[in-house]
């Protein structure tokens, strides 16, 4: 019988499909706040990250789910049970730890069958589950070593299976491929999402690394000075960003203030404080009335932005500027164009190997009006 099949039995299912829920939930430190009346569901099943800075109460969001801290007002419910009074050992949760948390003067095998010797289950049981916890990580050949003897990324698998052996229903991760490499910490979210896939468990992460929540991630949610910003999937989350915060962390953008000046049924114009005027065609029916006059922010990623050397036969959106500086990335290469108004944009665009221009020649940056989002502050 497998672990996915064991822990399926061990819960008794209930007619709601969320794992984890937040209802106005508040959390004060000494007169502070760190988390200011958040409410999330978290569905069965689904790897949901929270993102944000250093200091937006991402940390104690998790901690409140795992029963770290209890919240000093509204309710915390996991399986639609209430956990405001349950303690962490308790709760159908398990936490993986940047740190890992392992006892280094205990094995592999004994690192992960600790938290079952201190629940008294019997030997056979033990054996069982954590045969199963080693191979589910991939880490059958390692059981004898001990951690200062093994990689990072070892180690991380390791505390994933400790985490995986006591068959808890949602698992918790806080930042937990944050002490690894560049290189390590790319395998670690390909075998971090295969194994989410495999078991089908509810994850939810905790991490600041924006490309890490918009590759693991079934939805996301954005902190900002202990509030949710925006909740969404990856895709709407850095397609359809809903405010300048959101843009910003999420992703490279170019900002213009300005004012919205026209606006017909389908687009309205933004004129910056340079004299820029910039077409938008938002994706959203809105009205057109109540939005003219108002002071926004114009979001415009680099990777939709294009160059020539020529003035393209586009409908708006087309700016003259000079090339400042080339940075080469591998992959791809991010230019800075100066306009011809004194502000700059930074444009992304696939590693050709083609030349570049002088730079004092003429060049024209464009997009689509579509590709111009405007955000309030």
């Amino acid at each position: 019988m497998s672990l996915t099949s064991v822990q399926k039995q061990s819960y008794p299912e209930i007619a709601a499909e969320l794992d984890v829920e937040l209802r106005k939930v508040f959390k004060v430190f000494n007169g502070e706040t760190a988390v200011r009346g958040v409410d999330l569901d978290i569905h069965r099943g689904e790897f949901f990250s929270i993102l944000g800075p250093s200091g937006c109460g991402k940390t104690t969001t998790l901690r409140l789910i795992a029963g770290f801290d209890l919240p000093s007002a509204g309710e915390v419910l996991i399986q639609g049970q209430s956990m405001n009074h349950v303690p962490p050992y308790r709760r159908p949760v398990n936490t993986v730890f940047q740190s890992y948390a392992l006892f280094n003067h205990l094995n592999v095998w004994e690192n992960i069958a600790f938290g079952l010797r201190i629940k008294k289950l019997q030997k056979s049981e033990i054996e069982y589950r954590v045969k199963e916890a080693l191979k589910l990580v991939k880490m059958e050949a390692y059981a004898n070593r001990f951690p200062s003897q093994m990689s990072g990324g070892q180690q991380q698998r390791v505390a994933l299976a400790r985490a995986l052996v006591n068959r808890p229903a949602v698992i918790l991760l806080d930042e937990p491929l944050g002490a690894l490499d560049l290189k390590l910490r790319k395998e670690m979210q390909v075998e971090l999402s295969n194994l989410h896939q495999d078991l089908g468990l509810t994850f939810v992460m905790v991490t600041h690394d924006q490309e890490e929540a918009l590759s693991l991630s079934d939805r996301i949610a954005v902190m900002r000075a202990g509030k949710i910003e925006q909740i969404g999937s990856p895709i709407e989350i850095y397609e359809r960003p809903r405010t300048a915060f959101v843009a910003d962390f999420i992703g490279d953008t170019n900002f213009f203030a300005g004012r919205i000046e026209a606006s017909d049924a389908s687009s309205f114009q933004i004129v910056t404080g340079n004299g820029m005027r910039i077409a938008v065609q938002p994706q959203e029916p809105w009205d057109a009335a109540s939005v003219r006059s108002q002071d926004v922010v114009v979001s415009v990623r680099p990777e939709k932005i294009n160059l020539g050397l020529f003035p393209p036969s586009v409908p708006g959106n087309c700016f003259e500027g000079r090339l400042k500086h080339v940075m080469y990335l591998g992959t791809h290469v991010d230019y800075v164009v100066e306009l011809l108004t004194g502000d700059r944009l930074t444009v992304r665009q696939p590693n050709t190997n083609g030349s570049l221009p002088d730079p004092h020649t003429p060049i024209y940056a464009y997009w689509a009006a579509t590709d111009s989002l405007a955000l309030r502050e």
